[in-house]
């Protein structure tokens, strides 16, 4: 009897998940601060949750988390759960997965996100290997489908960064992502929203964990290009690594970054920590200046989120100028040091960069 009922079972019936609702956002942070992609992912989980008609929920793990815990409830969150004790001030995967995996247990979210970060893929994997459950990485759009589905839809580059998958989870629960930091939009910081909190405990004891964090280094050079709020990308135009020293200098005034393009890139005139793009980073700095850079797709899907995009380019038929809000056709050895100059002028007049750019 049991091998007829097999048989009429078709092998794609979908399981019965009524009992995991939920959209569920991991907030990360450090020092007590939220890297900005935690934010961006409530703001795209949201979306998520109101299409399903569900609760989003917060995750926030680490030692004097007040703070962080009212942000998630102020930039869209319906309930944050906290885990908050010393032993989880630092980030290390045991104590933060056997957190996570407890309250995903006892809350049962339908779906749970991370940012694609170190942090951010370690502890997914993680968490996913023990529920077990798939997990889709480094996604650029999620969307849902309706009930009685209500599958995630998953979409990240592939073939060489050359088109979208769309990945579903149909037979497993929670559904589970690591998603790219500047591919979604923050919802505006909101002081008056309410929500629930609910304080978990941390499960562990600083003598049961074996790693111990002894000092924490900053690099002497930390770059961040997806935190940055000003970025000066320079391409194949630039014709060697020598000019992005004028980017730097103008980088320098504006308090921003230097980025590049995978043309740059592969010529070896900067690192990869600096490239933008599908094959790089996606950004959506307040401020983007694109100095010698084409605009072919791959690199624009990278930026055109960006809040104000200026872009410098001998070239008027430059593919670059039709995501632009601002194009300046000209000789771009000449336009940098001059906007370099105008910038400091403003800087030392007392006038604010790079807002009023922005403006």
């Amino acid at each position: 009897m049991a091998e007829e009922n097999k048989k009429k079972s078709a092998p794609d019936d979908m399981p019965d998940w009524s009992a995991y609702r939920g959209v569920m956002i991991f907030i990360e942070q450090r020092a007590g601060s939220a890297k900005s992609v935690s934010w961006q992912l409530l703001g795209e989980g949201r979306k998520l949750a109101d299409k399903l008609e569900v609760d989003l929920i917060a995750l926030v793990i680490g030692h004097g988390t007040e703070q962080l815990t009212k942000d998630a409830i102020a930039y869209g969150a319906d309930r944050v759960y906290v885990a908050d004790a010393p032993e989880l001030k630092d980030y290390r995967t045991r104590p933060y997965s056997r957190v996570a995996l407890h309250v995903i247990r006892e809350v049962k979210p339908e779906i749970v996100l991370f940012g694609a970060t170190a942090t951010g893929r370690d502890l997914a994997g993680a968490i996913a290997t023990h529920l077990p459950t798939g997990l889709t990485a480094d996604c650029t759009i999620l969307d849902v489908e309706p009930h009685p589905s209500r599958l995630l839809l998953a979409s990240r580059p592939a073939f060489s960064e050359k088109m979208l998958a769309t990945i579903l989870c149909k037979q497993y629960r929670p559904q589970m992502a690591t998603a790219r930091a500047g591919v979604f939009e923050a919802l505006p910081y909101d002081a008056a929203r309410g929500g629930e909190v609910h304080a978990i405990p941390s499960l562990m004891d600083e003598a049961e964990i074996e790693a111990q964090v002894l000092q924490f280094i900053e690099a002497t050079e930390r770059f961040d290009i997806e935190e940055a709020d000003v970025i000066v990308a320079g391409g194949r135009g630039l014709g060697g690594p020598e000019p992005f020293k004028l980017l730097q200098e103008l980088a320098d005034a504006l308090g921003g970054v230097v980025g590049a393009s995978r043309a740059a890139v592969d010529a070896g005139w900067i690192k990869h920590a600096h490239q933008v793009g599908q094959t790089g980073y996606t950004v959506r700095p307040k401020l983007y200046i694109a100095v010698g850079i084409s605009g072919a797709v791959q690199h624009v899907v990278g930026m055109q989120n960006s809040d104000c995009i200026i872009a410098i380019n001998r070239d008027k038929d430059a593919p670059i100028f039709k995501v632009a809000n601002y194009a300046i056709i000209g000789d771009l050895f000449k336009i940098v040091p001059a906007l370099t100059a105008a910038v400091k002028a403003k800087r030392s007049a007392g006038k604010q960069i790079p807002q009023e750019v922005a403006d």
